[in-house]
């Protein structure tokens, strides 16, 4: 849950990096509430409650894509990929799957083996 917490925290930051674990937790804690807000939805008699909170969430869940595509040394346009039927689906999925650059990248450190800071500090 705090991945998914900092990923809306981050709302609409697209630099720096992500790891896999923020990436797919944000994801299936996302989908989770999708789903259980499209079944109140349903039960409700509106479609309205789902799709709000889409709306709400997509440029979170952009932003930590483009992240986790700067974890692999990537730029976010390798985003675009995924619009070729199949092929571009599978590659990449198989960028967000790999683990990102040990170090430091052009994206800066790796943040990995940090811990996790909902309120990051300013570098002194």
């Amino acid at each position: 849950m705090k991945y998914y917490l900092r990923v809306l925290k981050r709302y609409g930051v697209f630099k720096g990096r992500a790891r896999r674990a923020e990436f797919w937790l944000f994801n299936l804690f996302d989908q989770i509430a999708m789903l259980a807000l499209s079944g109140a939805g349903y039960l409700a008699g509106t479609e309205y409650i789902a799709l709000s909170y889409g709306v709400l969430t997509f440029l979170p869940s952009l932003a930590v894509t483009v992240r986790r595509l700067h974890d692999t040394d990537r730029r976010g346009w390798w985003l675009f990929i995924g619009l070729i039927p199949v092929v571009g689906f599978i590659v990449l999925l198989v960028f967000l799957v790999r683990d990102g650059t040990a170090g430091g990248n052009r994206y800066g450190l790796s943040p990995k083996g940090r811990p996790l800071q909902l309120h990051p500090q300013p570098a002194a």
